[in-house]
């Protein structure tokens, strides 16, 4: 049975990607407002938040060949509104013990819609014959930060988290109706391997290099995702929406320069671009750490969107491009060690709040930058070109 609006193929990625993250993005606005209400400190709620990291990265490794036997299209009809029933779920655990074990059936999901959307955005760049990949994950980002706007005024407004994710359920299966009811899997890329991905990729030295790289700015988009409404909660003792617009604002700014990045790294090159990016974020996490004001940690985290965009695509495109083994394989080990530090690290950036303070959740990632900005040549001095042989 065939529903909702007919739409070009990018458009129906574009718009898979856009609910998803509206998905993701309701629960950080609410996390103060959540551990207010276990009474808990930052250490034991990032101990919950790793629920979902385990979660994800069990169905990364493992949900692949399932999902492919019970059809992508099934799979990403049932998926999205089992994540927004998950993430309502959720809000209901009484002590952090009860949030972990929520939330792992959450990560397992999340899992399963990475693996289908990435791959059908690749499967549709290579059937229309361009580049799509960057601008899918810049529609990530605007879901995230309409989520964030939405679920910051809410905030305000004083309704409670589990209400408010509740009501969030309906208004995600009639988006998935309206903008996914017509969608259709893309066909496979033809002429690639059909060897089966090993269940992890050890890295070389070369990919650790660019694991570096990455270092900062996966951890520090997560940072910003899970502690920047508790930051400005705690620090400032603002508003509840001006904490959760903290979240949303961080998310807009990744989105437009995701949405417009790929002319400059052509006609620059990825290392100049990468090293632009990084003393962006750089200069934005010491705002944060350093700011006396909330409307300046506003600036900071704006900035930190923006230096977060693209690092780990240009890392995925160096590696993808090194010849001493299959690209597949460099691909693999980049992306399960990136993600990885991207899942687990900012849960656990929780006990460094807890222990030294709420900043030094974003102050340890200048550090990282400089290192990141020190290795940054591995992305490579030639400008990448986006057309599809």
């Amino acid at each position: 049975m065939r529903f909702g609006i007919e739409l070009p193929p990018q458009q129906r990625v574009y718009g898979g990607f856009f609910i998803y993250s509206f998905c993701m993005g309701s629960l950080p606005p609410r996390l103060p407002d959540i551990q207010h209400a276990m009474n808990i400190g930052e250490g034991a709620l990032g101990f919950g938040l790793i629920g979902a990291a385990v979660g994800t990265l069990i169905s990364l490794s493992f949900a692949g060949p399932l999902l492919e036997r019970f059809g992508y299209r099934r799979a990403l009809l049932m998926l999205i509104p089992l994540l927004a029933l998950g993430y309502a779920l959720a809000t209901f655990a009484p002590d952090p013990v009860a949030f972990f074990l929520l939330l792992v059936p959450v990560g397992l999901v999340i899992g399963g819609i990475e693996i289908i959307l990435n791959l059908e955005a690749d499967r549709t760049e290579h059937m229309i014959g361009r580049r799509i990949m960057n601008r899918s994950h810049a529609f990530w980002s605007f879901g995230f930060f309409s989520a964030g706007i939405i679920s910051a005024v809410i905030a305000q407004s004083g309704l409670s988290p589990q209400l408010h994710l509740l009501l969030m359920i309906p208004v995600v299966v009639l988006g998935v109706a309206l903008i996914l009811g017509r969608f259709e899997p893309a066909p496979h890329r033809t002429g690639g391997s059909t060897e089966e991905a090993p269940r992890f990729a050890m890295p070389t030295l070369a990919i650790m290099v660019l694991v570096v790289v990455t270092l900062s700015a996966v951890l520090m988009e997560g940072a910003g995702i899970d502690w920047s409404a508790i930051y400005m909660k705690k620090e400032f003792t603002v508003e509840p929406f001006i904490a959760g617009f903290a979240v949303a604002l961080g998310a807009f700014t990744q989105a437009v320069t995701r949405f417009f990045a790929d002319p400059f790294v052509e006609r620059y090159s990825p290392t100049i671009v990468s090293r632009f990016l990084l003393s962006i974020l750089g200069v934005g996490a010491t705002i944060v750490f350093f700011s006396p004001s909330d409307w300046l940690a506003l600036v900071g985290f704006g900035l930190m969107g923006v230096g977060t965009s693209v690092i780990f695509p240009l890392a995925m495109s160096a590696a993808a491009q090194r010849t001493d083994r299959p690209a597949a394989t460099n691909v693999a080990s980049l992306a399960q060690i990136s993600f990885s530090a991207f899942l687990l690290g900012p849960p656990l950036l929780g006990y460094v709040a807890e222990h030294f303070g709420i900043r030094w959740s974003f102050g340890i990632g200048i550090p990282l930058v400089i290192l990141s900005l020190v290795f940054a040549g591995a992305l490579g001095a030639k400008p990448i070109r986006h057309e599809v042989d």
